[in-house]
């Protein structure tokens, strides 16, 4: 066992200094046989755990990135020499490379309709070529799957680096399908010219680096449990047009996520401690009101800038006699409506003053069974201001 651990150590150690001296400028020729040594026996985990070592150790992800159509361009030969692992349909893995094959014949269908549009750019092959590039842009679904299910699991086992990369893989490839996007639109043939030979080397390095190294060491470091779960909730974000019809999911049975401890309140999507949930709710720029199945009001939260003011006498009482008198006819008419199942919602805004408030009802139901309504009141006035975009980091 010492053996194999100092082996390691060292095909580690040699891979990162071939690596450090590749990102110094030394020539790829001079440290191309150092790769060829070590890499017949070194796994696709290791290429990640690598990775993570050198950004560990304090190089920039940025360079990390640059490095990596390196590091797929000296792995390739060995990466090559590992069969694919047999899986059947519905594995997520499975799904993953089907997508990737299918995505290529789109972006091949999308270079010819490119060259017709060129070579003859009347608004029927325009049309022809956005609705090309707009289901080429339905394969992002598969980063959504990736960045929200695969990601989350590789870091429950300590690998992050890599799929920090990936996502920024990913946005590059997004922006790219959006320029392309907007050149069709737009009529640009020299922008779509250009771009879509681009996004193709681009995928293409990126389906490679997926297929022989980020899947491989998922397939390593995850178990059957949490397989049956990310397939599961694959079922819950969605496919798009380029996934296969797969198997129904048996129900998961274990590898679900982090586990509750003793003490919190579980539900389907995560778990608090009552004092987390309290403020969670609290914290919302909403007021919110819970009657129960009996028209009796349940809960309210206690948010900062609280609209319509509640009390804790009114706990207990029926939805009724919190509203005035001509109110409670339509009041009765909207709960019978929601436990009929003949309304979904019902909304309503007034003045108050210069702000503006909206007022809606929802009703609430838990697998077929009717729980209660669910009053949210939120004042809108700056909402009504809103124009264009703000991103996240301005």
């Amino acid at each position: 066992m010492s053996e194999f651990i100092n082996n390691y150590s060292l095909r580690k150690e040699k891979l990162k200094e071939a690596l450090r001296r590749i990102h110094a400028g030394e020539p790829y020729e001079e440290v191309k046989q150092i790769f060829a040594e070590i890499l017949r026996e070194a796994s696709s985990g290791e290429i990640a755990e690598i990775e993570q070592a050198l950004i560990a150790e304090g190089l920039p992800v940025e360079d990390i990135q640059y490095l990596c159509d390196v590091h797929v361009a000296m792995f390739r030969e060995s990466l090559d020499q590992q069969a694919p692992p047999e899986m059947s349909p519905g594995h997520p893995v499975y799904s993953f490379r089907a997508e990737n094959e299918l995505a290529n014949l789109v972006l091949n269908e999308t270079r010819a309709l490119i060259e017709k549009f060129k070579a003859d750019p009347i608004e029927a092959n325009r049309k022809k070529l956005v609705e090309g590039i707009r289901k080429l842009r339905e394969y992002d679904r598969h980063y959504e799957r990736k960045e929200n299910l695969l990601f989350p699991y590789l870091e429950k086992h300590g690998i992050t680096e890599p799929p920090a990369i990936m996502w920024k893989e990913h946005d590059a490839i997004r922006d790219f399908k959006k320029r392309l996007q907007k050149a069709a639109s737009e009529r640009h043939q020299g922008d779509l010219a250009s771009l879509a030979p681009a996004l193709r080397e681009m995928l293409s390095h990126h389906f490679y680096k997926e297929n022989n190294i980020l899947f491989p060491t998922a397939l390593e470091v995850m178990d059957d449990g949490e397989w049956v779960s990310v397939r599961e909730q694959f079922d819950h974000i969605g496919y798009c047009c380029f996934t296969p019809q797969v198997p129904p999911v048996e129900k998961e049975t274990g590898g679900g996520g982090e586990r509750p401890q003793k003490g919190e309140i579980s539900l389907e999507t995560g778990h608090f401690t009552s004092r987390e949930l309290e403020a969670v709710l609290d914290a919302l720029p909403v007021d919110i009101t819970f009657v129960d199945r009996d028209d009796r009001v349940r809960y309210f939260n206690q948010a900062q800038d609280r609209i319509f003011v509640r009390t804790k006498a009114i706990l207990g009482r029926t939805v009724q006699n919190c509203h005035p008198s001509k109110s409670v006819d339509v009041v009765n008419r909207i709960v019978e409506a929601f436990k009929k199942g003949e309304r979904d919602s019902a909304e309503f805004w007034i003045d108050m003053g210069s702000r503006k408030i909206y007022i809606r009802y929802f009703p609430v139901w838990k697998d077929g069974e009717y729980l209660g309504v669910i009053e949210v009141t939120q004042d809108i006035t700056p909402l009504k201001e809103i124009e264009g975009q703000r991103r996240l980091l301005d």
